[in-house]
């Protein structure tokens, strides 16, 4: 019996030790993934000749469509499937913060609608929310000189993506909700909308549905985007909007 105890640490040990090993290649893999993806993404334009509708697209990876297998099945792309006549100029770039897309909103042009796909990145990042907040402020501000309509839609609950376990996935999900707080602060202030796409994780489709997670365990499917783009359209109440850049009659 004494032998047992004595071995009993270190048995503790070498399962941790397993377990961390584990955990560090799964998130190695995972990170390999998302570079992946992301050298394989583009964020999508739609320039057709006879627009009735313009539509700027700003923000990170979401927004540039990372994790769908193509152009066309990410939001911008569903966007310009349903809606043929709208016009998109998508400034999307992989890893931008809320302070990037400032820099993403430059120029004077103007547009009917302004959508803010941004957040996760300043989540993840482990940067102070507080900085965030003021740099979601400026972008809901600036985006309102752009446009008449700003839609403000941050990632959902990051801490329930597979890419991250627990404890960390319980920061994660602290954070998430943190930055989605500044996010509905800043739209009730300037006059946007805010996309709600937190969840706790007893109710977030993607954890019901592993499904609508990209291989990388981080961003969405082609599914998940699919089921971003009815929230965005039953929340931000696009389709009114949007009806002039719906097909042409025959």
């Amino acid at each position: 019996m004494r032998v047992q105890r004595k071995r009993f640490p270190h048995v503790l040990l070498l399962m941790a030790g397993g377990i961390c090993l584990f955990v560090s290649g799964c998130a190695a893999w995972r990170i390999g993934q998302s570079v992946e993806l992301a050298k394989r993404s583009e964020p999508l334009q739609h320039m057709p000749i006879d627009a009735k509708v313009k539509l700027l697209i700003v923000g990170d990876s979401t927004a540039v469509g990372t994790g769908a297998t193509r152009g066309q099945s990410s939001l911008a792309g569903l966007l310009a499937q349903q809606y043929p006549r709208l016009l998109i100029e998508n400034r999307a770039r992989d890893g931008a913060k809320f302070a990037d897309v400032v820099r993403q909103l430059d120029g004077q042009a103007r547009f009917d609608i302004v959508l803010v796909q941004a957040g996760g990145n300043d989540v993840i990042r482990m940067g102070d929310l507080s900085s965030s907040q003021a740099a979601i402020e400026r972008v809901a501000e600036l985006a309102r000189k752009r446009a008449d309509v700003v839609v403000l839609m941050p990632a959902g609950n990051v801490g329930n993506a597979p890419f991250f376990f627990a404890p960390v996935s319980w920061l994660m999900t602290k954070r998430s909700r943190e930055l989605h707080g500044h996010v509905k602060d800043a739209a009730a202030r300037t006059g946007a909308v805010y996309v709600n796409l937190f969840h706790e994780r007893s109710d977030d489709p993607f954890v019901k549905d592993p499904g609508l997670n990209a291989s990388d365990g981080l961003h969405p499917s082609d599914a998940g985007y699919r089921v971003w783009f009815s929230e965005l359209m039953v929340q931000a109440q696009l389709g009114a909007r949007l009806t002039p850049a719906r097909p042409s009659p025959e």
